[in-house]
């Protein structure tokens, strides 16, 4: 139940306020899932990052992993504090002030540590020639939500420590969030959040909406195949060498023709040697 219910009450919900915050949350599931089954059903040669690592490497591992580790924490903390009541953190004896200090301090360093890779990785693909080449409009635009979306992130934050009369996301924002996917938007709670919160959702639902058509659509594939790929052999060692060694199981067999087995030659027969007519 959301801590605020008796205040909400008194919350004006409009037309406007359904449309953003109870229709369109879902007008975007829709796009993202029907995006993402058609990009992978139609362009699966395109479901790729299109790297560019062989034009340039020095900056490149500087910035990719300030990006996706900051990235991943960023994620790690919306998680955190959309999906889990503070009745819960409470429960297991975490003060909500003590919530707030750890939001605030690790959240704003996993999100300048993500702006900062992002920035430098903009920086190289518009100072590197053959980056820069491969850079589609696409591609620029997508930086531009990626950077809005960021931005604004750190913006709330930002406003919510010096502008202590924002209400709480806890009890606005996250109640919202968790009830859409139960089907029931609570709208009002929504309606209720500070003017940055409510920004800054617009833009992340307006990024998600992009990302099936983006290359960030590569964030949904997981290299699981990798842990079951088969060894690939470069080099064996002779069998001969050593005549305790176990018998490879080898992945292949070599495909010959009917004149050669295993290195023995048949002796060529007349209607080989008369060769072919």
């Amino acid at each position: 139940m959301n801590p605020m219910a008796p205040a909400l009450q008194n919350v004006d919900v409009g037309v406007s306020s359904i449309l953003l915050w109870g229709v369109l949350p879902y007008v975007v599931l829709a796009i993202v899932i029907g995006g993402t089954i058609w990009r992978y059903k139609y362009d699966q040669f395109g479901w790729t990052t299109r790297s560019s690592q062989l034009y340039e490497s020095r900056i490149l591992r500087i910035a990719s992993p300030l990006f996706h580790f900051g990235i991943l924490a960023v994620l790690a903390g919306h998680i955190m504090g959309l999906f889990i009541p503070s009745s819960w953190t409470e429960a297991v004896g975490m003060t909500e002030g003590m919530y707030h200090f750890l939001a605030l301090s690790i959240g704003t360093i996993a999100g300048v540590g993500t702006l900062l890779g992002i920035v430098l990785l903009v920086w190289r693909r518009r100072t590197t020639g053959p980056v820069f080449m491969a850079t589609t409009k696409n591609d620029k635009f997508m930086y531009v939500m990626l950077l809005a979306a960021l931005l604004t992130g750190l913006a709330t934050t930002v406003i919510s420590v010096l502008d202590h009369g924002v209400p709480d996301y806890r009890t606005t924002v996250s109640p919202w969030f968790r009830s859409i996917w139960i089907f029931q938007p609570d709208v009002a709670a929504m309606a209720a959040a500070g003017p940055s919160f409510k920004l800054h959702a617009l833009w992340a639902m307006a990024l998600f909406a992009i990302w099936p058509f983006t290359r960030l659509v590569h964030a949904f594939t997981a290299p699981v195949h990798y842990l079951f790929r088969p060894y690939i052999v470069y080099r064996s060692r002779d069998r001969g060498s050593s005549s305790h060694l176990a018998p490879v199981r080898r992945g292949w067999e070599p495909v010959g023709t009917q004149d050669r087995v295993r290195g023995t030659t048949k002796a060529p027969t007349g209607r080989n040697r008369a060769g072919r007519h």
